[in-house]
C-alpha cells in the first residue's frame, strides 16, 4: 500500500513524466556534467595555474589535438604548495618554466635546446633535477597567447554557473516576495508593486544591465547584481498570478479562519503549492543569465582578463573565425549554446512534467 502511495504521489508522477522526456534528460545530464567539471576545476584542468594562464607564445594558435615536448625548467623562486581544496578552487602556481621544444641536449652544466619554431637556446643547470621534459597534448588547441583552451573552457564554466545561480537566487528572492505580497494583499499594494514591475519590464534588459554595471563598476560581484536585478520581474508576474488563483481556495480560507498570519499563509501554505511554475521560470532565467554574462564579457563589461570566461574567450578570438582558425571562436560559442540549450530543454521538461492537466 505504501509503495502504491509513493508511486502515485504528485512528485513521483512528475518524475516519471520527466524521465520519459529524452530532451529534458539530455539537458539534465549535460548540466550535471558541466557542474561536475566546474566543481573539480583546477584538479582536472591540464593547466592548473591560477586562471589557467600559463602562456607559451611559441605555440599560440595551434589546432585541436596538437602535441609537443615541453621543457620544464625549475624556477629560482620557491613556490609554496597549497592544500587540496586551495588547489581545486584557486589553482597552483607551477614551480617550472614551460618552454616548448623540438629537441634538447645536456652538455655538462648547460642545457642546449632547439625551441619550437627552430630557435637555439641554452640554459645553465645546477643539477639533473632542475629540468624535465614531458609531452603535452592540447586537445582543443591553444589560443593567441599559447594557453590551453580546454583548461580555460572548463574553468570558464564556473563563471557561467555561478553567475546563473546567484542571479537566479536574487531574482527568486525579490520576485517571490513582491509577487506573493502583490497577489495576496491586492488593492493599492498590488497597484504599486505592479507599477514597479511594469516600469522595470519596459526597460530593455541589456540596457538595464549596462546601466547597473556603469553605475557600480565592473567586477564579478556587480555582474551577479546586474543580471539578478533584471530577471525578477518575470518571477513576480508569474507568482502574482498564481497567488491570485490559489488564495481563493478553501484551505487558504481555513488558514485565515484559524487566525494564521499573512506571512505564514503566504510562505507556508501558498508558495509551496506554486513552486512548479517557479521552477520552470527559474530554469529559463538560468539560461538567460548565462547568455547575459557571456554577452557582457564579450563586450568587455563582464569578467575581466585573465579570469577565463566563455564570453571573454569569444571576445579574444572572434577575429580568427574568418581567418582560417574558426575553432578558436566556435569552441566557447558551442559551450555557451549547449549549456543554454540544456537549461531550456530542462525547463520545457519541467513544464510538461508539472502540468497536471496532461498525461
Amino acid at each position: 500500500m505504501q509503495a502504491m502511495i509513493k508511486t502515485n504521489s504528485p512528485t513521483a508522477r512528475a518524475w516519471n513524466r520527466l524521465k520519459r522526456n529524452k530532451p529534458a534528460l539530455f539537458g539534465m545530464g549535460w548540466i550535471f556534467i558541466v557542474v561536475f567539471l566546474a566543481v573539480l576545476g583546477y584538479k582536472i584542468t591540464p593547466d592548473s595555474t591560477p586562471h589557467c594562464n600559463n602562456q607559451m607564445l611559441r605555440i599560440k594558435l595551434q589546432p585541436p589535438g596538437f602535441s609537443t615536448d615541453i621543457l620544464q625548467v625549475k624556477k629560482d623562486l620557491e613556490i609554496p604548495k597549497k592544500n587540496f581544496f586551495s588547489q581545486m578552487f584557486y589553482g597552483q602556481e607551477t614551480p617550472y618554466k614551460w618552454i616548448p621544444i623540438e629537441s634538447y641536449k645536456q652538455n655538462g652544466d648547460t642545457l642546449e635546446i632547439l625551441t619550437f619554431g627552430g630557435d637555439p637556446m641554452t640554459y645553465p643547470l645546477h643539477g639533473n633535477s632542475d629540468f624535465k621534459v614531458v609531452n603535452k597534448k592540447f586537445r582543443l588547441g591553444t589560443d593567441n597567447f599559447g594557453r590551453d583552451i580546454l583548461s580555460r573552457i572548463i574553468l570558464g564554466s564556473r563563471i557561467s554557473l555561478i553567475v546563473g545561480f546567484i542571479a537566479v537566487l536574487i531574482s527568486l528572492i525579490i520576485g517571490l516576495s513582491l509577487g506573493a505580497i502583490a497577489g495576496y494583499r491586492g488593492g493599492k499594494i498590488d497597484d504599486l508593486i505592479m507599477f514597479l514591475v511594469n516600469t522595470v519590464w519596459s526597460i530593455p534588459t541589456l540596457l538595464l544591465v549596462f546601466a547597473i554595471v556603469l553605475a557600480f563598476g565592473r567586477g564579478i560581484g556587480i555582474i551577479f547584481l546586474a543580471v539578478g536585478l533584471t530577471m525578477w520581474v518575470d518571477v513576480a508576474r508569474i507568482v502574482r498570478g498564481q497567488v491570485l488563483a490559489v488564495k481563493q481556495m478553501q484551505y487558504i480560507e481555513a488558514a485565515r479562519a484559524f487566525g494564521f498570519s499573512s506571512f505564514r499563509i503566504i510562505f507556508k501554505h501558498i508558495l509551496p503549492n506554486i513552486l512548479g511554475p517557479v521552477m520552470v521560470i527559474a530554469a529559463a532565467n538560468f539560461a538567460t543569465a548565462i547568455l547575459l554574462e557571456a554577452g557582457l564579457s564579450y563586450l568587455g563589461f563582464g569578467v575581466q582578463p585573465p579570469t577565463p570566461s566563455w564570453g571573454t574567450m569569444l571576445n579574444e578570438n572572434y577575429g580568427y573565425a574568418i581567418s582560417g582558425k574558426p575553432m578558436l571562436a566556435l569552441i566557447p560559442a558551442i559551450a555557451v549554446m549547449l549549456l543554454v540549450l540544456s537549461f531550456n530543454l530542462l525547463g520545457n521538461g519541467l513544464r510538461d512534467a508539472l502540468d497536471v492537466t496532461t498525461k
